[in-house]
């Protein structure tokens, strides 16, 4: 845990705040959804994922800080809490493509490379929709 104490710190989350994150993820997924261009879709798909994270650490009363590597930690966060591997596999492949953007000279996208980001993105967001949003009665 001591790992993770340095990723995270507790912070108190309004309800209002927890659904506002995860409506920011759901808007971002949208926009890569519709968009056309593949750079567009990919970074909007893996910020998606990012702030689906973050809402799920603000369900948990947590806020990531922003230290090298917390984008990992907040993929490895949900990998564990859903339990599933595939998020940690999915989500540090997508992290490393956008470093490779980011820091060593861009890259190449393919068009089925986001489909395929774009539905693992959305399959996150659902089950984190349904951990996270009250049901209704």
């Amino acid at each position: 845990m001591d790992d993770q104490d340095r990723s995270f710190m507790r912070f108190k989350f309004s309800r209002e705040q927890i659904e506002e994150n995860l409506a920011n993820a759901q808007r971002d997924l949208k926009i890569a959804k519709k968009d056309d261009i593949l750079d567009v879709k990919f970074n909007f798909a893996y910020s998606a994922l990012i702030k689906g994270g973050i809402a799920l650490l603000s369900q948990s009363q947590l806020r990531v800080k922003s230290t090298p590597g917390h984008q990992a930690k907040i993929i490895e966060y949900m990998a564990r809490i859903l339990n599933d591997d595939a998020i940690e596999t999915l989500g540090n492949l997508m992290r490393q493509k956008r470093n490779l953007d980011f820091y060593a000279g861009g890259i190449e996208i393919t068009e089925r490379e986001c489909e395929e980001f774009i539905s693992f993105a959305d399959r996150v967001l659902k089950r984190l929709e349904e951990l996270i949003l009250p049901k209704a009665k």
